[in-house]
């Protein structure tokens, strides 16, 4: 069954979201020399807590995506 583009849109928002977390999460644990001075096992922690979130937005949008 063809999807509106509507919800064609919010699948693709949605996957540009997931990427966009992930992505800030690994930056956060990896990058060493960051502008923003936050203490090393905060950043991991809330890298950590980004990466989680990206993979539950994840997960979301594949059982939105089977309905």
């Amino acid at each position: 069954m063809q999807k509106s583009p509507q919800q064609r849109f919010l699948f693709i928002l949605g996957l540009v979201m997931f990427a966009f977390y992930l992505v800030l999460g690994l930056t956060l644990i990896v990058w060493k020399d960051m502008p923003v001075t936050i203490e090393r096992t905060y950043r991991i922690l809330l890298g950590v807590l980004l990466i989680v979130y990206a993979a539950i937005r994840f997960t979301r949008i594949i059982n939105q995506k089977d309905n």
